[in-house]
């Protein structure tokens, strides 16, 4: 009898979802990204997670952003671009955003989708290292 009921909030939690990402929230856009990327509640299906992702992230959702920038650098439900993921990245990075700006500073560290820049790797690890993200303060520690 429990599970029932458990199945019944889940659904009714899960309608409640799809209503406010289709009134424009941005939370609830993002969230149906998670479901959608994941398969939670919903079939995994990388597209629709990406276009949901991109509704939010066009709103300046910084989750939503960075997201969107794993979804490109992986090529997960749109073709690989570098370019693109690094442009996501950045969005997310520049609102404050630590793995962003670790995954950043990754990027300019091994040239992908941008050209080699040890300045610009430092900046990005040592701003993600100052919120004790601990895999850039250890690049950081390589970098300098």
């Amino acid at each position: 009898m429990t599970n029932v009921g458990k199945g019944a909030e889940v659904e009714a939690w899960t309608k409640e979802t799809f209503t406010k990402a289709g009134q424009g929230d941005a939370f609830a856009q993002w969230l149906l990204g998670l479901m959608y990327d994941n398969g939670l509640g919903v079939p995994q299906d990388a597209k629709e997670a990406v276009k949901w992702f991109r509704k939010a992230a066009d709103q300046g959702f910084l989750a939503a952003q960075y997201n969107l920038g794993v979804m490109y650098d992986n090529g997960q439900g749109v073709l690989k671009d570098d370019k693109e993921a690094v442009n996501w990245y950045r969005k997310a990075a520049e609102q404050g955003h630590a793995i962003a700006q670790w995954q950043l500073g990754f990027i300019y560290a091994n040239s992908e989708g941008v050209l080699k820049d040890a300045k610009e790797a430092v900046k990005w690890h040592r701003k993600a290292a100052e919120q004790g993200n601990a895999q850039a303060q250890s690049n950081l520690d390589l970098l300098t």
